[in-house]
């Protein structure tokens, strides 16, 4: 080895003793640097000291990367870089509390527990509908419990209004979009509805028969959806899809169904008709608060009264919001609705969360912890009938 003269060889032992540290040394952080006019990137971007993740040349000029905090002191004091910034980090819009929920006071319910932190109800709720976005991110989907009824291939939702359902059941409260009555509550999608939301009475069955199959995992069932015909007992075999709800309750599942959306007398629906369901009218609200006087928002309809479309009569057991509510969507979307439709679904999540602190709790019990537990505060005035249901109200559930 050719020895260097001791000059040379002090010099080169000085170079290693400030080589800057590289950018995988502990401590490393991410940047980003700017550079001033004229700068070459190239003479920054192959620095040993650093980690390039990204180069920028158009709307500026300079480069994020990682590099110990020292590096980027470096780089700060350096005439030709005219920016270091330490990196952050960005998220979606926080996520938003739709009205019904708010309405409801599901973000002071102990149970639901809404504070962005997604802690998910543990318990399971099927989807009787169009079926659910399988994908959605803000939906805890249950893929492997998706049952197919209707049309198409799979469970996956091709008109929306499934989805929407599940989104106010229980999307995540995981600070992002929306958030649900029963955060996190597991769905099972069981699609009984086509694109284009009808289906025959034997498919509904089909999803009714797949819900009792599995009761023992299944506490809760959502059903937004309704034709004509009328009650009838229970054994009479009358009418096949109330003997399969009939059935269906006494292996343990809470139905939850809409009243149905022709201003009328819910006696001439199906399923809202069925004394062993739970029926559920919709309140207009537009505000998530109650008195009244906000202005509509998505539809025209008075603040704090009974929605202008919904069924009403002696078979409805609750009302909740249905008017203008914000809720997922199918291809991972958001989207705003009406209908008994949408006031079912908070009820729906309400006996997921009794059912999660009761879980030995029968169906007739729910029914009768929901009722009890509601309040009057909304103009009854407005109901077109005698019977002025109870207005849902999970703040103590």
């Amino acid at each position: 080895m050719r020895k260097l003269p001791g000059t040379t060889l002090f010099a080169a032992l000085l170079a290693a003793a400030v080589l800057p540290a590289p950018a995988s040394a502990a401590g490393a952080e991410s940047y980003v640097v700017l550079l001033q006019d004229g700068a070459a990137l190239s003479a920054f971007t192959a620095d040993p000291a650093v980690a390039v993740t990204h180069r920028y040349e158009s709307a500026v000029r300079g480069y994020a990367a990682r590099m110990t905090p020292a590096t980027a002191a470096r780089l700060a004091r350096d005439p030709r870089v005219a920016l270091v910034q330490r990196d952050g980090v960005a998220t979606i819009a926080a996520q938003s509390v739709p009205t019904g929920v708010d309405r409801v006071d599901a973000e002071v319910s102990p149970t639901a527990r809404i504070d962005g932190v997604d802690e998910r109800v543990d318990v399971d709720v099927a989807v009787i509908d169009t079926g659910v976005d399988l994908d959605h991110p803000d939906l805890n989907v249950h893929t492997a419990g998706a049952k197919n009824c209707s049309s198409g291939r799979s469970a996956d939702d091709g008109n929306g209004h499934g989805t929407h359902v599940a989104g106010t059941i229980g999307a995540k409260d995981d600070a992002n979009g929306v958030v649900g009555v029963a955060p996190g509550a597991r769905v099972w999608p069981v699609r009984v509805l086509n694109n284009k939301g009808s289906g025959s009475f034997s498919d509904i069955v089909c999803g009714i028969d797949f819900v009792t199959a599995h009761a023992g995992e299944i506490e809760v069932a959502n059903m937004s959806l309704g034709g004509s015909g009328t009650d009838s007992a229970c054994g009479s075999n009358r009418d096949a899809m109330h003997e399969a709800i009939c059935r269906s309750v006494a292996a343990g599942v809470t139905y939850v169904v809409a009243a149905g959306n022709s201003a009328a007398d819910s006696a001439t629906f199906v399923p809202a008709a069925y004394d062993e369901v739970i029926t559920v009218s919709a309140l207009a609200d537009f505000n998530g608060k109650p008195g009244g006087g906000a202005a509509s928002t998505c539809r025209a309809d008075v603040d704090d009264t009974f929605a202008d479309f919904s069924n009403y009569g002696a078979d409805v057991d609750l009302i909740a919001p249905g008017v203008c509510i914000l809720s997922t969507w199918k291809g991972g979307g958001y989207n705003t609705i009406s209908g008994t439709s949408m006031a079912s679904p908070h009820v729906a999540g309400a006996a997921a969360l009794y059912k999660a602190t009761h879980p030995t709790a029968s169906p007739a019990a729910v029914k009768s912890a929901l009722q009890a537990a509601g309040t009057s505060d909304w103009t009854t005035s407005t109901d077109p009938d005698g019977t002025h249901e109870v207005l849902l109200n999970v703040a103590t559930s």
